[in-house]
């Protein structure tokens, strides 16, 4: 079985079957440094391989370009390299595992694994002269490990100092101490104790101890530091007999200079001792750690000690665990110590007074309700631990309280909660029975709320009734009673709710009777006259004028000579008459112009609850209720327009005493349901309607009407001379 595994890596790889082989970890780890000389170098897979394809050329240690020589081997998933010789001190290796290991399914690594680690540094000591004294304390040390080198003089020799990173040099016998100064150019001195203690730094070092040859007539002075670390002497060598010296002893951080002994004697308590040289001396600087008090204390806790001593060595390291009495938390070290880690690590180098802050813990109570409500007592933001709540659920009309859910069981109402943690507890409320409600509406509709199938027992349903334009809502009846809406249905059992509607009384002067004028969107006694782009709906007329009197329209005669038609059809959908078309076109349309006059006369005749000169004749910008409305002088409406507010059936009759204009941009507003045919614009001279106007009613003019470009006219034009379009539409009112 072959399949394309593209887990593998990016590229056209085939895998036999199974995983891809990986190396999953080395010992030691990349980068890792400090390791040891005769370290077995390990690869772990991350399944078993085929161990034939694991030998010498496939498992490589090289130092630079140098290949290591050494034994390979293979067990249980791990691949062993383990070298003849052992590995130089700080150095660094480098580990390959080559593309040509396979699994056992046949599947290769797909590219050499490499890493690199690096060797522990080494301490090489070199007694100087070789025969002046033994050194101990070389070898292999980690990085950061503490090392402590001594040298011993033997006999005839004495121990002057410590160098590094220089020549070795003889030093030869001198009745004084050999000054540094005579090898600053070659050496650098590190110590003047017998006993060097250091921390072991990333590199190879080599350290020499420098030895005196003791001549005849001299004394030998050999200086040592009990411990090693406590810290350093000067005044070693060789002197004259009998001459006076000074030997002193300076107490490294953390130690106290305590004696100087010669042969386990104390000889001096000071820490420069001065000295007649009568013989060889091996004097001790005796150092005693400095020890130190921790005094650890927690109200509402406790502090755990590790190592839990009564005093400390100076340096020791002190792991302070603060644990809190139940219901409070840890939050922060006072006194010799800050932050809030723990556990916390002290460093003893002084005696430290050291605080753990405890705080109450306090919780927070979510309580979740539908369809009812909890009442929590007391009611807190926050609730400290141990403090109880009572909460009592009340569920809402048409339901019952059945449980407690979340951090709470049982259905125990009231109930008392302990706040011993941060809670969420629900108040589970289970509906009664249910009914149905069903409206009934002609002439309006009725919105429920909340709209839903069913209700629940006791549930209340807001019922709001909205009249059909041209009605009236009366009231309720049914399940419901009044004439108040909305009204408030409380479901407790099945309902039925009739809204009632009447049509609404008719406002305004009446509509004005057209006769046989009616039936026509634009009718004129002297001619109709269009550009490109007008559009008119309905039947248009001319009479007594002949249809000579009809400009623009590009008529085309029925074949039955009673009408005729606009072309294109697009400038007029109904008819056009003319008073010199077949019979029986000149009697219907002379009786419509003659129903048209009388229309005319009846409405400017109109006298009833009669509203004169309202703004001067200028009514734009105002809303008019239904009524008759006069002028003796002109009407203007401008750019802002006139809003008709009214009902379906409600009639606006407007009397002008001049001409009519309404200017560029216009609009009449309908609102309330108002209806454009029930709208009569009355003029006793022109009615010029200005461009982009949106005008609404029907005008009957003694002379002259004008619709300019991208004029809009919902109702009638009936002009008693001319009327004209340009590139303007009529829709006739329905």
């Amino acid at each position: 079985m072959v399949v394309l595994f593209a887990g593998c890596r990016q590229d056209d790889y085939v895998e036999t079957i199974g995983v891809c082989p990986l190396v999953i970890s080395t010992d030691p780890t990349n980068t890792a440094n400090s390791v040891p000389y005769n370290k077995v170098i390990t690869a772990t897979f991350n399944e078993k391989m085929d161990g034939a394809t694991i030998t010498k050329s496939s498992f490589l240690l090289q130092l630079g370009t140098t290949l290591i020589d050494g034994d390979v081997s293979y067990s249980d998933s791990t691949a062993k390299f383990t070298p003849k010789a052992i590995l130089e001190p700080f150095t660094t290796y480098k580990g390959t595992i080559k593309n040509t290991v396979k699994d056992q399914a046949g599947n290769v690594l797909q590219k050499d694994y490499v890493w690199t680690f690096t060797t522990m540094p080494q301490i090489t000591l070199v007694a100087s002269p070789i025969i002046g004294g033994i050194v101990v304390g070389g070898g292999a040390y980690a990085i950061g490990a503490t090392v402590t080198v001594t040298a011993t003089p033997l006999p005839g020799y004495a121990f002057v100092n410590w160098t590094e990173n220089g020549t070795v040099v003889s030093l030869v016998s001198s009745p004084l101490r050999v000054n540094s100064s005579e090898t600053a150019n070659k050496t650098v001195e590190v110590s003047t104790s017998s006993s060097y203690q250091f921390a072991m730094t990333a590199a190879n070092r080599t350290i020499t101890a420098n030895f005196m040859l003791v001549v005849p007539g001299n004394f030998a002075i050999n200086l040592s530091s009990n411990p090693a670390a406590g810290g350093t002497t000067s005044g070693a060598g060789s002197f004259v007999e009998n001459s006076t010296r000074i030997v002193s002893a300076t107490a490294n951080t953390g130690y106290t200079f305590v004696s100087w002994t010669d042969g386990g004697l104390v000889v001096s308590n000071s820490n420069t001792y001065t000295l007649t040289l009568t013989a060889n001396k091996s004097l001790v600087a005796n150092f005693q750690i400095n020890t130190y008090s921790l005094t650890v204390s927690g109200v509402n806790g406790t502090v755990a000690k590790t190592p839990n001593q009564s005093v400390y060595d100076y340096g020791t390291i002190v792991q302070l665990t603060p644990t809190p009495t139940v219901g409070y938390s840890f939050t922060s070290w006072t006194g010799d110590a800050s932050g809030t880690s723990n556990p916390l690590s002290v460093t003893m180098n002084a005696n430290k007074i050291i605080a753990a802050n405890f705080t109450l813990n306090t919780y927070t109570l979510n309580v979740t309700a539908t369809n009812g409500t909890v009442v929590p007592v007391p009611s807190q933001a926050t609730y400290n631990h141990g403090s109880t709540v009572q909460l009592t659920a009340t569920a809402n009309s048409g339901y019952t309280f059945t449980s407690w859910s979340g951090d709470a069981t049982g259905s125990t109402n009231p109930l008392t909660v302990s706040m011993i943690s941060n809670k969420n507890i629900t108040a589970n409320f289970t509906a009664n029975a249910t009914y149905s409600l069903n409206v009934t509406s002609v002439n309006g509709i009725v919105t429920k709320n909340p709209d839903l199938t069913t209700y629940a027992s006791g549930a209340s349903v807001l019922l709001t009734a909205t009249a059909n334009s041209g009605y009236t809502f009366t009231g309720w009846s049914g399940d419901a009673t009044g004439s108040v809406s909305p009204v408030t249905v409380v479901m407790n059992a099945n309902k039925n709710v009739t809204a009632n509607f009447i049509v609404t009384p008719a406002q305004g002067p009446g509509a004005i009777n057209l006769g046989g004028a009616a039936i026509y969107t634009v009718l004129s006694k002297t001619g109709i006259s269009t550009t490109v782009g007008s559009a008119i709906t309905g039947n248009i007329g001319v009479s007594p004028n002949a249809a000579t009197g009809i400009t623009g329209f590009g008529l085309i005669m029925d074949a039955s000579g009673v009408f005729s038609k606009s072309s294109p059809s697009s400038l007029v959908s109904g008819n056009v008459y003319a008073a010199d078309y077949a019979v029986p076109t000149p009697a219907n349309i002379s009786t419509a112009v003659s129903d048209m006059e009388t229309a005319f006369t009846t409405a400017n005749g109109l006298t009833t609850t009669v509203i004169t000169e309202l703004g001067a004749g200028d009514i734009t910008g105002m809303t008019l209720a239904p009524g008759l409305y006069k002028w003796g002088t002109g009407l203007l409406i401008s750019g802002g327009g006139v809003t008709l507010t009214g009902g379906a059936n409600d009639t606006w009759v407007f009397q002008i005493g001049q001409g009519m204009t309404v200017a560029n941009g216009a609009i009449i507003h309908l609102a309330g349901g108002a209806q454009a045919k029930n709208i009569f614009w009355i003029t006793a001279s022109n009615a010029v309607i200005g461009s982009t106007v949106n005008f609404s009613g029907n005008i009957l003019s003694q002379t002259l009407i004008s619709l300019n470009t991208g004029a809009v006219v919902t109702g009638r034009l009936l002009g008693q001379t001319a009327v004209t379009l340009n590139a303007a539409t009529v829709i006739f009112p329905q």
